[in-house]
């Protein structure tokens, strides 16, 4: 079988490790990314407990499951899949956020097997997994549909994957470019290209020729009076968040 061509950009794997540093740092170039974990981390586990039918009030109500997360960065969803008692694989692109979050992992007392590698890579070497987090990676890819075929190719049948990303149109570019990057100062300019957001119209329709079912989609809603993410039904404007199942 001949192997896959990886989707890695050199240029956005350069940007992230020059980050690498910084990411447990609430304050630091991840802050907007500490502020949105717990809104993210409320749907992922939903979407998780509803899928395999498990009990988020029970200790470790994870166990059993293979979850990877792919494009972990410093391990801010690993960590918290790991402690709800979940086998965790943590893949990154960027080697340089890999020494962050092992030596983070070994403080919290977590087991957590980080590589750096690719999700192409993994689908070649057969890994196969109950749950792929695909958070905030797609609009950093050089080819949408190929890597989310290779994200879908590592789920067992009964799979979920949870894939998050930031829609196209002028709000997103106001908040998330022109906000996040120049205003807020929250991010490096240049950490997002505006062109690589992809419309939840759109991400559905890749979603589904790469094998998937799209099952849901909700928006990520920055309140800044209340200075908040929030989880919404209808607005998609910015960032979103979508599950899908693989038959």
């Amino acid at each position: 079988m001949q192997a896959q061509q990886s989707t890695v950009d050199p240029s956005e794997i350069a940007k992230f490790e020059a980050m690498a540093a910084e990411w447990w740092d609430p304050n630091g170039k991840f802050k907007p990314l500490h502020m949105l974990n717990p809104c993210r981390l409320d749907y992922i586990t939903r979407q998780i407990a509803g899928e395999f039918d498990r009990d988020l009030t029970t200790n470790a109500p994870f166990v059993g499951l293979r979850i990877l997360d792919i494009g972990c960065g410093g391990g801010l969803l690993s960590e918290p899949m790991a402690r709800l008692g979940a086998e965790v694989v943590g893949a990154d692109a960027a080697e340089g956020n890999l020494p962050v979050a092992r030596i983070h992992a070994e403080q919290s007392g977590l087991k957590i097997d980080y590589r750096h590698t690719t999700a192409e890579a993994l689908a070649d070497a057969g890994e196969a997994f109950d749950v792929v987090l695909n958070m905030e990676v797609v609009e950093h890819v050089a080819d949408p549909l190929s890597y989310l075929t290779a994200t879908a190719q590592l789920l067992k049948s009964g799979g979920l994957q949870i894939c998050s990303t930031i829609n196209r149109n002028p709000k997103s570019y106001a908040m998330a470019i022109f906000g996040a990057e120049v205003v807020m100062r929250w991010l490096p300019r240049g950490t997002h290209e505006w062109s690589k957001f992809i419309t939840p119209d759109e991400l559905f329709e890749l979603l589904q020729n790469a094998g998937l079912n799209p099952v849901d989609r909700k928006g990520f809603v920055f309140n800044p009076i209340l200075w908040k993410w929030s989880i919404s039904d209808r607005d998609l404007s910015v960032n979103y968040v979508t599950a899908s199942t693989k038959s």
